[in-house]
């Protein structure tokens, strides 16, 4: 399995297939049932060059401690399967809101959050991805980006290495980050950019109201991206289908072409560069065909 990154000069015109499929590294979220050194193995049997991973219980507040076991063999499971760091894009609970008003539930948040920046350090990961947090409204946009920011640039006084990956969001409810504004804002805010970035989830986008079916919108949306964010800061993606239309604000995946993204946005998506060398993760609701999902992607480049 070929997990390097190619150097040099030739743009994407001159490049073979071959050359753009080596730049593409698709997987998608796998298991750790048993341990997180499961994840390795279970990405690989699907055919992943990439994987996302929880690395505790993504429901509950506590975890146990890693030991010094479970880091050695999930190190010896990444190698022994051929996977590096760059490629994995660990996610965070669903409980942390670094958003909320309330500075007990905010500060519980908090403390979750360092403790999973930990683990992943521990593990010698790379990334954390967050959903920012929700107001649940209680207090105002400008607020809530102040309180995730101030959170985040607390998380990142204590820990280290770990770059924290902000996702968009569909704006169910009254979770941030459905707007590139916002996570711009954010970032804006956050004093260490070297330990800052960005996810794009497809489907949170187009039901956040970013076009992406046709290729007018397409560039729009990306041109948006660019302006607000900048791909600089882009680190992964979740590469899912969604189950209902643009600016539905409701979080529904679909598998990738039974949605309503169609699969000329598919081709579109893996034939752009600027998504090259950077973890893409299935986030797809039926995990017994990510295997033909991955297959299926790799073969619309052209």
């Amino acid at each position: 399995m070929y997990m390097g990154k190619i150097h040099g000069e030739r743009n994407d015109m001159e490049r073979t297939r071959e050359e753009k499929i080596k730049r593409k590294f698709i997987g998608a979220h796998v298991s750790t049932v048993g341990g997180p050194f499961n994840a390795p193995k279970n990405a690989k049997e699907i055919g992943a060059r990439a994987f996302g991973m929880f690395v505790k219980n993504q429901r509950r507040w506590e975890a146990k401690p890693l030991t010094t076991e479970d880091i050695e063999k999930f190190k010896k499971a990444l190698k022994k399967n051929g996977y590096t760091n760059e490629y994995i894009l660990p996610h965070d609970s669903y409980l942390i809101n670094l958003g909320a008003k309330d500075e007990e539930k905010r500060e519980k948040s908090l403390n979750a959050f360092i403790e999973e920046i930990k683990r992943c350090d521990q593990l010698g990961l790379k990334y954390l991805n967050t959903h920012p947090g929700s107001h649940l409204n209680e207090i105002s946009e400008d607020e809530c980006i102040n309180n995730i920011a101030d959170c985040i640039n607390k998380a990142i006084e204590v820990t280290e290495n770990i770059i924290i990956v902000l996702e968009n969001t569909s704006g169910q409810g009254s979770n941030m980050g459905y707007k590139f504004e916002h996570l711009g804002k954010i970032i804006e805010k956050v004093k260490n950019k070297e330990r800052i970035g960005v996810c794009i989830d497809t489907c949170h986008t187009i039901t956040a109201g970013y076009e992406l079916k046709d290729e007018v919108g397409y560039k729009k949306t990306m041109a948006e991206f660019e302006k607000y964010v900048g791909f600089k800061y882009l680190k992964g993606v979740h590469l899912n289908d969604s189950k209902f239309d643009t600016g539905s604000r409701k979080d529904r995946h679909d598998s990738i072409g039974k949605g309503i993204l169609g699969m000329e946005f598919f081709e579109r998506f893996m034939n752009d560069e600027r998504f090259d060398n950077i973890p893409i993760i299935l986030e797809t609701i039926d995990s017994s065909i990510w295997k033909e999902e991955i297959n299926l992607l790799y073969s619309l480049i052209k």
